[in-house]
Order: C-alpha cells, then sequence, then structure tokens
C-alpha cells in the first residue's frame, strides 16, 4: 500500500509570515489580502499588473503592503517579481483570466489560448519562480486559486473549464513536488462569488462574498488539507467529490499498481 494522505498532512499558519498574492487589487485577491493582514500577517506583497490600482492598499495599510508589478503573460515581470520579494513564505496566485465560449464560437480557440497563457503557463512559471524561495524560507505555502470550473464543464463555459482543469492537474503535481520541501500546497475551488468575473459571467445571482474564500484559505492552510470548496455551490460540489479525492487525487499511484 501507499502513503495514507492523512499522514503527509502539511500545514502553515499565516500569523507573522510575509506573504505574496497575485490580482491583490480587487474582488478576491483584495479580501485575500485584508484577511491576511488581519490575522497577523507580517507583510504582503500585492502583486499586480499595474501598480496604480492597488494605491488603496497602500494608503489603508501603510508598510504592511508592498506592491509589486506582476503580469502572468509576461514571464519577465514573475521573475523580476520573485527577485524582489526572496523573503516571502506564503504565495497565493489567485490572479486569472476568464474568457468562456464553446467549443464552436468563433472565438472559441483564441479564447483557449489566452485562458492556458494565463492560467496555466502563468501558474507554473510561477511555481517555478517562487518554489526555491519558500525552500530557502522555510517551506511554507502554495495557494492556487482553481474552481469547481476544474472538476465541472459547462457548455458554455467550456474554454475557461480547460484551462482550470489543466491548471487543477498542475497544483496536484505541485502538491506531490512541493511537499517534499516542506511547502504546503492548497486547491482551491469556488463557486458563486461576487466578483467581476462572476458579473462578466452573468452570475451574480446568489453569490457569496469573497470574503468567504479569504477566510478559508486561512483554516485550509492551518489544517493541511489540499482542497478547499469556500462557498455553498462549492461545498455542494466538494462534499460529492470528496471520496473520489481522498481515494485518487491524494493518493500515491503506487496503491493501484498491484490492483
Amino acid at each position: 500500500m501507499g502513503r495514507d494522505p492523512d499522514e503527509v498532512k502539511i500545514t502553515c499558519n499565516i500569523e507573522g509570515k510575509i506573504a505574496l498574492v497575485t490580482g491583490a487589487n480587487r474582488g478576491i485577491g483584495k479580501a485575500i489580502v485584508e484577511a491576511f493582514l488581519r490575522r497577523g500577517v507580517a507583510k504582503v506583497y500585492a502583486a499586480v499588473r499595474n501598480p496604480a490600482s492597488a494605491d488603496a492598499l497602500v494608503e489603508c495599510y501603510g508598510e504592511r503592503v508592498a506592491i509589486v508589478q506582476l503580469d502572468l503573460a509576461k514571464p519577465e515581470t514573475i521573475t523580476a517579481a520573485a527577485d524582489r520579494t526572496n523573503d516571502v513564505e506564503v504565495v497565493v496566485n489567485n490572479a486569472a483570466v476568464f474568457k468562456a465560449c464553446t467549443p464552436f464560437d468563433a472565438s472559441s480557440l483564441d479564447a483557449l489560448e489566452l485562458g492556458m497563457q494565463i492560467n496555466v503557463f502563468g501558474l507554473m512559471r510561477m511555481a517555478q519562480a517562487f518554489a526555491p524561495i519558500l525552500r530557502k524560507n522555510g517551506g511554507g505555502a502554495f495557494v492556487q486559486m482553481n474552481s469547481i470550473a476544474s472538476l465541472k464543464c459547462s457548455s458554455s463555459f467550456a474554454t475557461h473549464s480547460a484551462t482550470k482543469a489543466a491548471s487543477y492537474s498542475i497544483t496536484q503535481a505541485l502538491r506531490d513536488l512541493l511537499n517534499q520541501q516542506g511547502t504546503a500546497v492548497l486547491s482551491v475551488h469556488p463557486g458563486l462569488i461576487a466578483t467581476d468575473m462572476s458579473n462578466a459571467a452573468a452570475l451574480r445571482g446568489h453569490a457569496e462574498p469573497p470574503s468567504v474564500v479569504a477566510e478559508g484559505i486561512i483554516a485550509a492552510l492551518e489544517s493541511g488539507v489540499f482542497h478547499l470548496f469556500p462557498d455553498t455551490m462549492a461545498q455542494r460540489i466538494g462534499s460529492a467529490y470528496q471520496s473520489f479525492a481522498h481515494s485518487v487525487i491524494e493518493a500515491e499511484l503506487s496503491e493501484y499498481k498491484n490492483n
């Protein structure tokens, strides 16, 4: 038999830590920054494409927030950000692009290409840049903002779901690799959250506030779980997925080799 998933849990208490959050200027990213600061994080690097967009965070929190220019579509900005933030202990890769098309839409291939560039290649570049920093600083945590769209594909959102499924797959690999250096990895799967993205998808409806994701991340890191389904919609899907995730996703392949 392989290892029991419960035996490989790595926890991370954010109090006193230095964190970096991509897409920190609005929505879930801003809520994460604010929740981290309320819960005792020493400093947050607010990583954004347009530095001016995060000025309000500095005005509110002063020196506890430092703005870093970072664009997931531009690898050189990721490298530069990593060089500047070599004291970081918790990385939250929240930034993403939402381009939803059916497979038959005229712009579907372009939408898929853009989504892969940001949501998947961007994640891989973030992991490559920051894994050595996290190792040097004692392990810490790497948090990836995935989605329930990574598990359930709606035809209207097919291109977006495909990129989120790919990012979830990469996150599973990161868990295996980063756990070896003592880094906790968390895959976050929000459902209906009140953000600009849900507005763009015309899904505002019964959306829950971004704070439920932020507070969920803190609790999940403290408990050492790999999956987080933070809101009501996500929890319904997560409860159905839990057994499969525990038995397959979080287990070693060696458990199945002799079956």
